[in-house]
């Protein structure tokens, strides 16, 4: 006797069996069938994704906080834009700082609990358990910068957060840096709070000395509004909150919602906050159409992001 539910086939639980030599694929889509919280999830989210980087005519969005590009999944995210699974970046200013940084410079291991007083007296840091000496962020991104500023803006006094951005990238030669490989592969990335980091301050500190230069950020407004309007689909990948994950819903509004999404954060939504927000409640805002492929994945991005592409890759 097949057991239902509301006229519905139910599906039974299945265990997870490890064996050795299985692939991350392996692995994400046993998830799907073990019925098991937040694997059930990731699993499911890996599917949408794969329904949306196969989907012919779909504008594909990627939005993130700075945070992670501080870590390892950095190398995922490049890896994205290399493989063309991705149209356009929209992120914080913080994104721009790190890339750069360890373009020039390194970053360390270390640990939460570590003396952070101590970390300050040594010129140090800490960004959860990665260290970020002196040296390797401010010091670098001033001496690079403010002469790139000079060359970028030696024939115009106005450009957009992406046309900024992209002259930085055509001026890196590192395979490894996001920047480099978004000039390289043509992927705009929007920076709508531009001057909430070190690269905005340096933008600030050029200002000082060139009072004409202007910012335009209509322009990537324009840029974003003409990308959505124009495509037939349009599926995101969010990872975390704030402005880069509005700025993505927001524009996908007035072409009736995002057609695709999953969401990966480790914020609650009893508070109401944007970041703690579920996918689905972007549904009530016409900012993901209600039958929208769509998943919310609780959890820490540099681990769900690395395993949804891994099992991506190996179906695509």
């Amino acid at each position: 006797m097949v057991a239902t539910f509301d006229n519905k086939k139910l599906v039974a639980v299945k265990d997870i069996k490890i064996k050795k030599g299985m692939t991350a694929n392996d692995l994400v889509k046993m998830m799907g069938k073990s019925g098991g919280f937040t694997a059930q999830k990731l699993s499911d989210a890996a599917d949408i994704v794969e329904k949306m980087f196969k989907k012919k005519d779909c504008l594909r969005i990627l939005s993130f906080p700075a945070c992670i590009m501080a870590t390892g999944t950095r190398g995922v995210i490049v890896d994205m834009v290399k493989k063309g699974f991705i149209d356009v970046i929209i992120t914080t200013c913080g994104t721009l700082d790190h890339d750069l940084s360890r373009t020039w410079a390194s970053y360390y291991k270390g640990d939460f609990l570590m003396d952070d007083a101590k970390l300050r007296d040594n010129g140090i840091s800490r960004l959860g358990n990665v260290l970020v000496p002196d040296d390797c962020y401010g010091i670098v991104l001033e001496d690079n910068l403010l002469p790139m500023f000079d060359d970028i803006f030696k024939d115009t006094t106005s450009l957009s957060t992406h046309e900024i951005i992209d002259q930085v990238g055509a001026r890196l030669d590192d395979e490894d840096s996001l920047l480099y490989q978004c000039h390289k592969h043509n992927v705009p990335i929007v920076v709508p709070g531009i001057t909430d980091g070190s690269f905005g301050c340096q933008l600030w500190m050029y200002y000082q000395m060139h009072r004409k230069l202007r910012i335009d950020l209509f322009a990537d407004e324009q840029m974003l509004s003409e990308m959505t309007d124009e495509a037939k689909n349009t599926g995101a990948i969010i990872i975390g909150g704030g402005i880069s994950k509005h700025h993505v819903i927001w524009w996908n509004q007035f072409r009736g919602g995002l057609d695709y999404a999953i969401y990966l954060t480790t914020a609650q939504e009893y508070d109401g906050s944007l970041s703690g927000a579920q996918i689905r409640e972007a549904v009530s805002w016409g900012k993901v159409k209600a039958n929208a492929k769509k998943m919310t994945v609780e959890g820490d991005a540099t681990i769900n992001l690395p395993l949804i592409m891994a099992a991506v890759e190996d179906r695509l």
